[in-house]
């Protein structure tokens, strides 16, 4: 079996460490866990590719180098039937939780993201999974505090994760990519049960 995993942020150095390019982040965790080969630029879909195997499935890993709201033109180069698009987990940023938070879903409405929303009009369907990464912040006794306005929400999602971030991130890698492996080895459901 064919899976494709893609990790949604911007291309360029500028963005390399933003909370927007929280996909990216979390997908080159998982390359460098199962020894997946070096990113190849692949002019085709215009994305960085890597591939591999978990068990008997082949893995391709994908990060589209256009900008997060043009996702979807690399996602179709991979993901050609709405069939094809139930063995896809898109990986990416989530105003709508939390920092240090995670959750898996599946066949639903992109909630406003741009990347997402690209992915559905590329692919013509909502039926695949992704895995959304909190990056709202949070008070000091754990509470959310969603940003609001244009200004505030793109200085959040622009901003560049701490060293302490970058740590928590770390270590939320690890559940990661066991709910990425259990997606390929034993199904949607089961990655959802144990991630969420």
């Amino acid at each position: 079996m064919q899976y494709f995993f893609i990790g949604l942020g911007n291309p360029g150095d500028e963005y390399t460490q933003t909370r927007h390019n929280l996909g990216r982040i979390m997908i080159e965790h998982f390359r460098v866990a199962h020894n997946f080969p070096e990113w190849k630029s692949d002019k085709k879909s215009n994305a960085l590719i890597s591939k591999g195997k978990i068990g008997s499935n082949v893995v391709t890993l994908l990060c589209p180098e256009t900008f997060m709201n043009k996702s979807g033109l690399s996602a179709k180069t991979f993901v050609t039937s709405v069939k094809g698009a139930e063995r896809l987990l898109v990986i990416y940023d989530d105003l709508d939780l939390p920092f240090g938070s995670g959750k898996i879903s599946f066949n639903r409405s992109s909630g406003g993201h741009k990347g997402i929303e690209s992915i559905i009009k590329a692919l013509k369907t909502e039926k695949f999974s992704r895995l959304r990464m909190g990056i709202s912040p949070t008070t000091a006794g754990g509470k959310m505090k969603k940003p609001s306005g244009e200004e505030a929400v793109e200085k959040v999602i622009l901003g560049k994760f701490t060293p302490d971030q970058l740590g928590v991130l770390k270590k939320m890698s690890k559940q990661t990519n066991e709910a990425l492996e259990l997606f390929v080895t034993h199904g949607r459901e089961p990655a959802m049960t144990f991630f969420n």
